[in-house]
């Protein structure tokens, strides 16, 4: 079991907490990872992407020439799919490309995630970020007190929604909830911060 240390908004120690080696401890498995960030993306996907075929495109149903006799080859229909303006044979239609993997699985996937970020140091536990109003600027300079200058993904439980709203301009950060913690955001963060309060929550959630 590791410990860490949990800072206050200017980066002091102001005390320890213990990281669980099941969840911030564990196997790396790439393999795992990348299987659970190509299901992610994937549930993510629109699936719009929509085609007309032979029978949807404008045009008249009437043959164009009589079937023999004209020195030009058949044709039956003007919105034939090798006629320019033509039906579409295999274009896409709007579809769900969403599917899931054992929930074991993702969870070994995410534990992964979460013990290479502490094991590249990438991981900040803060004893408190509290905004005397859901300001852009204050949650940006609180984040340059504690030098993060990169991209951050901040685990915060209920009861922060002033947070949510002053990051909602910030593109290189993200506030996630313990429970909607998920293997891409992980890996696509470069810092995450964790409030002290959230730990046990997300260690028994994920564990």
């Amino acid at each position: 079991m590791a410990t860490i240390d949990v800072v206050d908004v200017h980066k002091r120690k102001v005390g320890s907490v213990e990281l669980r080696d099941a969840v911030f401890g564990a196997k790396p498995e790439a393999s795992l990872v990348h299987e659970a960030v190509i299901m992610q993306r994937a549930c993510e996907r629109q699936g719009s992407a929509s085609t007309l075929r032979r029978d949807e495109v404008s045009g008249s149903g009437k043959k164009p020439w009589k079937q023999k006799h004209t020195g030009r080859a058949r044709a039956g229909s003007i919105r034939s799919p090798i006629w320019r303006h033509g039906g579409s044979v295999f274009g896409p239609k709007p579809r769900s490309y969403a599917y899931a993997i054992p929930k074991q699985k993702y969870r070994r996937a995410l534990q992964s995630a979460l013990s290479a970020k502490v094991a590249a140091g990438s991981v900040m536990v803060l004893s408190a970020l509290t905004l005397d109003a859901p300001k852009t600027r204050l949650l940006a300079k609180a984040l340059l007190q504690l030098g993060l200058t990169s991209t951050t993904l901040i685990v915060a439980g209920a009861g922060h929604a002033d947070l949510e709203r002053a990051a909602a301009n910030l593109s290189d950060v993200k506030i996630v909830s313990p429970e909607l913690l998920n293997v891409y955001d992980v890996l696509r963060y470069e810092k995450l911060v964790i409030l002290e309060r959230d730990v046990p929550r997300m260690q028994e959630i994920w564990a």
